[in-house]
């Protein structure tokens, strides 16, 4: 059965910088393809990001990852119409991982580092 979902993901990859790793995070909304308008709207809504439907055709994704648009559109939004819930929790270390970013720490090993021990707690890798 298919669930819809909203995911705050820090993505961790392999990269040619000083630590080796490079970071970015995602916000991803997926829903039903049946509410590919709605799913559409968000793209003009948030001014940011884009819709695309998956290749089996049952679900589609609204993805931002342009880094400036989630700083300066997504967590400023879902700060003012807050996330109630274990989503909260996400928000609030998706968050934690943008102000690291935005402070130049992902490109220490220090700041990897508190990204790294960030990310295993986020979605469905949290207890709580």
């Amino acid at each position: 059965m298919f669930r819809e979902r909203v995911v705050f993901f820090i993505n961790l990859f392999k990269a040619t910088t000083k630590t080796g790793f490079a970071v970015a995070l995602v916000f991803q909304v997926t829903q039903h393809s049946r509410d590919v308008e709605l799913m559409s709207s968000l793209v003009s809504f948030f001014g940011c990001g884009r819709y695309s439907l998956r290749s089996n055709k049952d679900s589609g994704d609204f993805l931002v990852t342009r880094f400036s648009d989630i700083t300066e559109k997504i967590i400023p939004f879902f700060k003012n119409y807050a996330i109630e819930g274990a989503k909260s929790y996400d928000f609030a270390d998706f968050c934690k991982a943008a102000e690291i970013i935005k402070a130049k720490g992902h490109l220490t090993s220090e700041g990897l580092e508190q990204i790294r021990l960030i990310k295993p707690g986020m979605n469905r890798g949290r207890s709580n």
